[in-house]
């Protein structure tokens, strides 16, 4: 039965109680009202004479407009940093760097004038020589006091010095390195214009001035001698310059004492001490100081005692304890040829050797 208020044959199709289902999903919530463009004027409003029924509302300003606007100026700002950050950027592009110099390198033997001295207790040795005052290790390599130059700030200066100190611990220090085991350790830290000249000094070294491998490092024959003692001696010193307003240069000048045995001898085999004074020069530009690399442009080693006679260029072959120098003069220098480098040689006094 329909309620008390239907009709008896119920609600009408057309009826609103009959399409009202019809309808329920519009709503007209408080935001649609407000939102739109033509607005009824009230009763008062239209008592006054032709108005009209109705009239146009202002557009209403949505939140998102505003967003918008937001949006395209942060853009804008962004995009003219950039573009500002590019052009001042402080560190020069590929395209504006200098070409880079290949190193210049000499390897001088030092050839003892008798006996190789030596001793079965390597802290005796180094007590008896010059090097007894030496530090060990990384300590020998002290940090100068430095300051900002014209053109390079404190922090700049001391990235060049803290390289530098780091090239030559890998290069001097690292036993791999030192038995010719890796040459990586190095390697990673040379600028990248100047690797191709390194690779090619350790895949095919020569006596040219140009590509030996111990101008790059120091490099003991691992066939004929190995560290007796792994508290390498070490002195020296750094100095920092400008070269130029986009070049800083470190200069190196340090004493590396190694005691050294023959390969596959005994513990109490005598040992004797080995000596490589390294002078090198560095040079770094902005891209160097950012990329913690370096380029070096000079390397002259003096080492002995050696023998002359011997190619010192792939490897250094020290003279062990009790060893004398065989005679002969170092190879041969044609001065025909442009390129290549004067073969000289030296004798090792005997103050720089213990005196045991």
């Amino acid at each position: 039965m329909g309620g008390p208020g239907d009709p008896p044959e119920g609600t009408p199709e057309g009826g609103p109680g009959g399409a009202e289902d019809e309808y329920r999903s519009v709503v007209f919530d408080e935001s649609f009202v407000r939102a739109a463009r033509l607005q009824e004027f009230s009763a008062r409003e239209r008592m006054a004479d032709h108005a009209p029924a109705v009239r146009r509302r202002p557009p209403l300003h949505r939140g998102l407009t505003r967003q918008v606007l937001i949006l395209v100026v942060l853009i804008a700002l962004a995009f003219g940093t950039a573009i500002y950050m590019g052009v001042r950027h402080p560190y020069s592009s590929p395209q504006g760097r200098r070409s880079v110099e290949p190193l210049r390198m000499t390897v001088i033997p030092l050839a003892p004038q008798g006996k190789v001295p030596g001793a079965a207790d390597t802290a005796s040795l180094y007590a008896h020589s010059p090097a007894a005052s030496f530090a060990v290790g990384a300590e020998g390599i002290p940090l100068p006091a430095s300051r900002r130059t014209a053109h390079f700030s404190d922090s700049q200066v001391v990235a060049a010095l803290t390289t530098v100190k780091d090239y030559l611990v890998r290069s001097s220090l690292y036993p791999g390195v030192l038995t010719g085991r890796e040459v990586r350790a190095a390697r990673a830290m040379v600028d990248s214009e100047q690797l191709a000249q390194f690779d090619q000094s350790f895949d095919h070294p020569a006596a040219d001035g140009r590509h030996a491998p111990t101008g790059w490092v120091v490099r003991i024959d691992p066939a004929r001698a190995r560290l007796a003692d792994d508290g390498i001696r070490v002195s020296g010193s750094l100095r920092v310059a400008e070269a130029d307003p986009a070049t800083l240069e470190v200069t190196a000048d340090h004493l590396f004492v190694y005691a050294l045995r023959p390969v596959g001898a005994a513990a109490d085999t005598l040992a004797s001490l080995f000596t490589v004074r390294r002078e090198l020069t560095f040079r770094f530009d902005r891209d160097d100081l950012r990329t913690h690399q370096l380029q070096l442009v000079t390397s002259s080693a003096q080492a002995g005692p050696l023998a002359c006679a011997e190619d010192s260029s792939a490897y250094l072959r020290p003279l062990l304890a009790g060893r004398t120098a065989t005679s002969g003069g170092p190879a041969g220098t044609d001065p025909y040829e442009s390129d290549s480098a004067t073969a000289v040689c030296g004798t090792l006094s005997t103050k720089a050797q213990p005196s045991v």
